[in-house]
């Protein structure tokens, strides 16, 4: 049994989709104000005054951007389609530059109307004609798998077995992996995948927040950290077990929590990390 030490909020990133109702600015005063050192930023928190003023506006807060997110949807069924994604994720590596961002994260993708494994062939395909730009601008490609709910079209990568078999296939400082609880909390294999990963110099970004056992939407209903049943503190066990240091980031899609006063929400999330992360 892993033993960790208590965390404290300097370890904690919030992402900016964690509260939507939030513009970009107000985001960065209150997550400063509250002790927060990290923010993993969404294009759209960028579109009103663009990703260079972006990060300067969140380095004078004092706050670290964490990530970039997202990128990746690489499969299609035409090839006019998987050229379009691949010059949209070229974008998104410019932006992510021009915000000082150190890595994007990958949804990678998947259609309905093809197989599994093709899907994942375009993915490996979309990866490798990103990367010499990835390589070039200094920006990190982070594979995320998604659960398996999500696999007819959001990701046909969903274990981490499988993020990792892909990254390994690059052989690259700039392909690695993001963990999220969410979509990989049930995994058996998960502590043996993330010690894989780890091994690798593979893991660059966790993800948190919980699993509610009566969700009642998919996508937006994720569980503040301790409203549902994933062990947070025996996987960052794990986690921390391969020498990683980085942010515990906070991702929490949510109709509820979106609903209500976002100042006392952001109490609720750091209350939350520390107690339970």
């Amino acid at each position: 049994m892993n033993i960790i030490n208590d965390i404290t909020l300097d370890r904690c990133c919030i992402h900016t989709i964690t509260t939507k109702p939030w513009e970009l600015s107000q985001a960065v005063e209150n997550y400063a104000a509250a002790g927060v050192k990290g923010i993993s930023v969404w294009q759209n928190a960028t579109e009103r005054i663009g990703p260079h003023r972006a990060g300067e506006l969140i380095r004078s807060a004092g706050l670290e951007i964490v990530s970039y997110v997202r990128g990746g949807f690489f499969p299609h069924t035409s090839s006019a389609g998987r050229a379009q994604a691949i010059d949209h994720n070229r974008k998104l590596l410019e932006e992510a530059a021009a915000l000082g961002a150190p890595m994007i994260v990958l949804v990678c993708g998947a259609s309905p109307d093809q197989s599994m494994e093709k899907s994942r062939q375009q993915i490996k395909e979309g990866i490798a004609a990103i990367l010499p730009l990835a390589e070039k601008l200094k920006v990190k490609l982070a594979i995320e798998p998604l659960h398996p709910m999500y696999a007819a079209d959001r990701s046909a990568i969903n274990t981490l077995a499988q993020a990792n078999d892909m990254a390994e296939c690059f052989n690259s400082p700039y392909v690695g992996v993001a963990v999220d609880v969410y979509h990989l909390w049930w995994d058996g294999d998960l502590e043996k995948e993330i010690a894989r990963c780890g091994a690798h110099g593979n893991l660059l970004a966790y993800h948190v927040c919980d699993w509610k056992v009566n969700t009642i939407d998919l996508l937006n209903d994720r569980g503040l950290m301790g409203e549902g049943c994933i062990d947070l503190k025996k996987i960052r066990g794990w986690v921390e077990a391969t020498g990683f240091k980085g942010f515990c980031e906070v991702e929490i899609f949510s109709n509820i929590h979106w609903a209500k006063d976002q100042h006392l929400f952001l109490g609720e999330i750091t209350e939350a990390f520390l107690r339970t992360v």
